[in-house]
């Protein structure tokens, strides 16, 4: 089979269409939650789409329908998590954490009830780019161009609270509400991502285009723009690779993700001594 030849399946193409997609969002939000902090609150989430899901599983839901069944309680979490540490008085890193151990354990429990894993809930566990169906790509179309409009509405506000958050409250912006469409922007990516590369590498795909960005990039908005190109870019080797290899997709676009890391770090350094 040649490298064209390829492209004729359309389970392929709608795997390079909805990872595209995704790999773009997650791409921009990284940007944000990395500068932020919070690189690890796309961990914390993916662990309650997991319990979400085996919910949603357990209830006898299709699959094509749990990440739609999953998106409400994913929400109340990254919504939970801003409360937590706001209200209990604790750091972000420990109130994500707290939300995490109660999705994994929830997930858990009912996959004990329910008999064991089924091959659906595997499937979310470690990612199945290459299944996705005609619904799913339309579903990610759809939380694709309403994350987009809202990250395109909330920049300017976005960016302020990404460099000075005290400096943007004095300033009039309402941080507690843009700290809030953040992470609910990010509940959104974390269960698009769930068939791309799985719930256990979310967290890469939202972290590593962001750093790999950042080690080049000179602007904002150019890290931002080279941050997509670079996870659009690691999704689209990584499902040609893994199909040409026979090999899992997730894992393959993070090592292609984490390659291309390896690659701009090293350009820096070379930059750097010169």
């Amino acid at each position: 089979m040649t490298f064209l030849e390829i492209f004729q399946y359309g389970f392929l193409l709608r795997a390079l269409a909805a990872g595209s997609l995704i790999a773009a969002l997650c791409s921009v939000l990284g940007v944000f939650l990395v500068l932020r902090r919070l690189s690890l609150i796309g961990d914390g989430l993916a662990h309650v789409t997991f319990g979400s899901v085996a919910l949603a599983l357990f209830l006898r839901f299709q699959s094509a329908y749990a990440a739609v069944a999953a998106i409400p309680a994913v929400l109340l979490a990254a919504l939970g998590i801003l409360k937590l540490a706001e209200r209990a008085r604790i750091y972000g890193d420990a109130a994500i954490g707290i939300v995490s151990s109660l999705g994994i354990a929830i997930g858990i429990m009912l996959a004990s009830i329910a008999g064991g894993f089924n091959v659906d809930l595997f499937s979310y566990l470690f990612g199945n780019i290459l299944s996705i169906s005609p619904f799913e790509l339309g579903q990610t179309g759809v939380l694709f161009v309403i994350v987009c409009l809202a990250v395109i509405f909330f920049y300017h506000d976005l960016l302020a609270i990404t460099f000075d958050e005290e400096l943007a409250r004095t300033s009039g912006v309402r941080v507690d509400r843009i700290n809030a469409v953040l992470v609910l922007l990010t509940a959104l990516t974390v269960v698009l991502a769930m068939k791309v590369v799985g719930i256990m590498l979310i967290s890469a795909l939202l972290i590593l285009p962001a750093v790999t960005s950042l080690q080049m990039a000179r602007g904002f908005r150019t890290a931002i723009a080279l941050a997509v190109a670079l996870g659009v870019l690691s999704v689209a080797a990584g499902i040609v690779i893994s199909f040409l290899g026979n090999l899992p997709a997730g894992a393959t676009i993070i090592l292609v993700n984490f390659t291309l890391f390896l690659i701009s770090f090293g350009v820096r350094k070379l930059r750097n001594q010169r």
